[in-house]
């Protein structure tokens, strides 16, 4: 059996100032580095992971750290784990992007990239090029229990859920991830099960 424990970044600086982030490399605020570490004590005691893989971006590298040190584990990094490629819009104000580069009537096609960045063909390609090497690498007939822990942004977080469920690219279903949510998917002889989306219990730990 295959686990794959996926887990947003916690809030990021980008987050409070309410900018488009993207690629844009904020760090953790600092109830975002606490949001992280209640969040790797409770991975610690009920989910400790076999490998860590995370996106290189700040916000989501310092949270997998946090994790890596608790459960005494080294992180690898996937650039193909990192957030839509938001063009002109990474780092801008939202009220300010909107005024200097409003969305086209209809929003954008999905073959055509966001100013300069990717495009949603584009951007679902990257993730399922990273589903693949992932279940081509650690699926397979050898694979006893194995949990890994992914640690990526909430765009691409829907992108995964879309190839592990085998959907469309489209935006019309979308799994919500807050701060440090966590899923958990497993494949088991053939299956795919969500066991649960959307967790935060350990927020709620004092």
């Amino acid at each position: 059996m295959l686990e794959l424990i996926i887990v947003r970044h916690g809030q990021s600086v980008a987050d409070i100032e309410n900018r488009y982030e993207g690629r844009a490399d904020f760090p953790l605020t600092n109830l975002g580095y606490e949001q992280a570490v209640k969040l790797a004590l409770w991975i610690k005691r009920n989910y400790p992971p076999d490998l860590i893989v995370s996106s290189p971006l700040k916000r989501t590298s310092e949270t997998a750290k946090i994790i890596g040190k608790e459960v005494n584990m080294e992180v690898k990094y996937d650039n193909d784990l990192m957030e839509l490629d938001s063009g002109l819009l990474a780092g801008l104000l939202k009220s300010e992007a909107d005024l200097k580069f409003p969305k086209p009537e209809g929003g954008h096609k999905a073959h055509e990239a966001i100013l300069g960045g990717e495009s949603l063909i584009e951007f679902r390609a990257r993730a399922e090029r990273f589903w693949s090497k992932l279940i081509c690498t650690h699926y397979n007939k050898e694979t006893i229990n194995k949990r890994i822990l992914i640690v990526s942004h909430g765009g691409i977080i829907n992108m995964l859920f879309r190839c592990f469920l085998c959907l469309p690219m489209n935006d019309e279903f979308v799994i919500h991830t807050g701060d440090t949510c966590v899923h958990l998917w497993k494949i088991a002889k053939g299956k795919k099960i969500i066991e649960f989306i959307n967790c935060q219990e350990h927020l709620l730990q004092a």
